[in-house]
C-alpha cells in the first residue's frame, strides 16, 4: 500500500528484488476447521475501490461518494500499520456505510525476517504460529470494535519478500495459516494482500492450501482495471468473487474540493458487513 510502510520507490525496489478449493459463493478456503460453522452470507462488491494510508474525513468521504469509486480500504490495525487513524472510529464506519460506501478492512501484521527494510513486528520460524494467532485475534477485535460484524473479511497485508528463501517462505505460510484459523474460529473471512511477484504468489502457488486465505488481493501495477485479464495464476483459482487487484499507486486525485492520494483497485471480492 502506498506510504503505509514504504515509499513508492522503496516498494518498487523490494518488488523487483523479491525473487484450493473454494466453497461456492463463500470465498472461504475449504478446510476441516470450518466444517461445523454456520457462516453469515458474505457481502461482496464489484467495481473500483481505493486504499489510502489514513482514513479520510467524513466530509471527504461524502464528497467523493458517487464518483469513480464505490469502496474504500481502511487500515484497522497491526503493529506495522504506518499511519495513525484519527478518523477511523465506529461512528465513522457507520456514517460512511450509511452514505453508501463499502469498506475493506486491512490489517498490517508481522512481516518476514527476510524482507528488505525494518518493521516493528517481524516473524521467524519459531514465532510465526504464535504471532499469527495473536495478530488474528487482535484483527478480529479491531474489526468488531469498528462495527465490522462476523462474516466480514479481514485482509492481511504481507509486503514483498524473497519467496525463494524456503525457510522464510515456510515461516510466512505458518503465520498466515495461524492468522486465518483464528479469524475463522471467530467467524471472520480471511483475505490477503500481497505482490503478484512474491507475497501473493506464495499463497496462490502453495501446494498445501489448508487454512490459506480464500480471497486474494494482488498488487500488479499495470494500470489495468481488471481482476481477470492480467490474473497471473490458474483461471479456476479464487473465483466466485474472491479477487482484487491493486493496479495503480500514489494517484493524487481531487473530487468536489477534496484531494486524496490513493491507490486504485479493481474489486470483485468480499467487503465488511456493517449494517
Amino acid at each position: 500500500m502506498s506510504k503505509h510502510r514504504m515509499s513508492k520507490k522503496g516498494r518498487y525496489i523490494a518488488w523487483a528484488t523479491a525473487g484450493a478449493a473454494v466453497m461456492a459463493g463463500t470465498g472461504i478456503a475449504a478446510q476441516t476447521s470450518m466444517a461445523a460453522t454456520t457462516w453469515p452470507a458474505q457481502k461482496t462488491y464489484t467495481g473500483r475501490a481505493f486504499d489510502t494510508c489514513a482514513a479520510p474525513s467524513l466530509s471527504a468521504m461524502k464528497a467523493w461518494h458517487g464518483g469513480l469509486y464505490g469502496a474504500a480500504a481502511v487500515y484497522i490495525g497491526g503493529k506495522n500499520r504506518g499511519c495513525s487513524q484519527p478518523n477511523l472510529t465506529a461512528s465513522w464506519v457507520k456514517s460512511v456505510s450509511t452514505v453508501g460506501w463499502k469498506l475493506i478492512p486491512l490489517y498490517v501484521g508481522a512481516q518476514p525476517s527476510c524482507q528488505t527494510g525494518s518493521s516493528p513486528e517481524k516473524l521467524t520460524a519459531s514465532t510465526a504460529a504464535s504471532l499469527g494467532a495473536t495478530d488474528g485475534a487482535d484483527a478480529v477485535a479491531k474489526a468488531s470494535a469498528l462495527g465490522m460484524k462476523a462474516g466480514s473479511p479481514i485482509y492481511l497485508d504481507m509486503e514483498s519478500y524473497d519467496i525463494t528463501n524456503t525457510a522464510c517462505n515456510n515461516a510466512v505460510l505458518t503465520y498466515v495459516r495461524a492468522f486465518d484459523k483464528t479469524l475463522h474460529a471467530k467467524t471472520y473471512r480471511a483475505g490477503y494482500y500481497g505482490f503478484s511477484s512474491s507475497s501473493a504468489k506464495a499463497i496462490a502457488t502453495a501446494t498445501d492450501k489448508t487454512d490459506l486465505p480464500g480471497n486474494l488481493w494482488y498488487a500488479l501495477w499495470d494500470k489495468a482495471n481488471t481482476t481477470t485479464t492480467d490474473w497471473p495464476w490458474g483461471a479456476t483459482q479464487f473465483t466466485s468473487h474472491s479477487r482484487a487487484h491493486q493496479y495503480m499507486v500514489n494517484s493524487k486525485e481531487t473530487r468536489n474540493g477534496y484531494t486524496i492520494t490513493v491507490d486504485r483497485d479493481a474489486w470483485d471480492a468480499p467487503v465488511a458487513i456493517t449494517g
